[in-house]
């Protein structure tokens, strides 16, 4: 499937830059389901890792953001570290549509697969990758990838991560 004009909205897609750190951390504060990390490191992904990463905004408001990167170890992949939808924009497939802009850049060109790690009780999220496999017409394959004794002892535990494998993506689909 090509990006149609369902897939069009009134939000503004780009690439994040330094300044959007601190708007970005707020967005996925205010999530409160999303690992919340320093706000230096978002100063730094939105800097550094900003051609595989996006911002959707409104009216001049941050309500998307969708963090990634290309796999060192295999540059045709696109992992997905972390997807954040303001409340107010949710349920309009504004993570599907960041998605789309994402494979559609140049430096997404080389990209055949997307991957994410989402835990078992995230079900909107593997909905959307779920999702975003059926629309690209490919696989989803899920497998098992952190479980809890991985992660270091914390006040909460950590649910497990499983890997989800979107592709092969083909060259029509972007």
């Amino acid at each position: 499937m090509t990006l149609t004009v369902e897939m069009e909205s009134d939000f503004h897609f780009r690439e994040p830059s330094k300044d959007d750190g601190a708007s970005v951390w707020e967005l996925i504060k205010d999530t409160k389901v999303l690992d919340l990390n320093s706000s230096y490191s978002y100063l730094m992904w939105c800097d550094i890792f900003s051609e595989t990463s996006i911002v959707a905004e409104k009216d001049g408001k941050t309500l998307g953001f969708i963090s990634g990167y290309k796999n060192p170890n295999n540059p045709n992949k696109l992992f997905i570290w972390q997807v954040a939808v303001d409340a107010s924009a949710r349920g309009n497939g504004l993570a599907t549509k960041m998605l789309y802009q994402l494979l559609k850049r140049r430096a997404c060109k080389e990209i055949n697969y997307v991957e994410a790690t989402v835990s078992p009780s995230n079900h909107p999220s593997q909905s959307l990758f779920k999702g975003l496999a059926k629309k690209l017409d490919t696989g989803c394959h899920i497998r098992d990838y952190f479980i809890t004794e991985d992660f270091p002892d914390e006040e909460e535990e950590h649910e497990d991560e499983l890997l989800f494998t979107i592709g092969p993506i083909a060259t029509k689909n972007k």
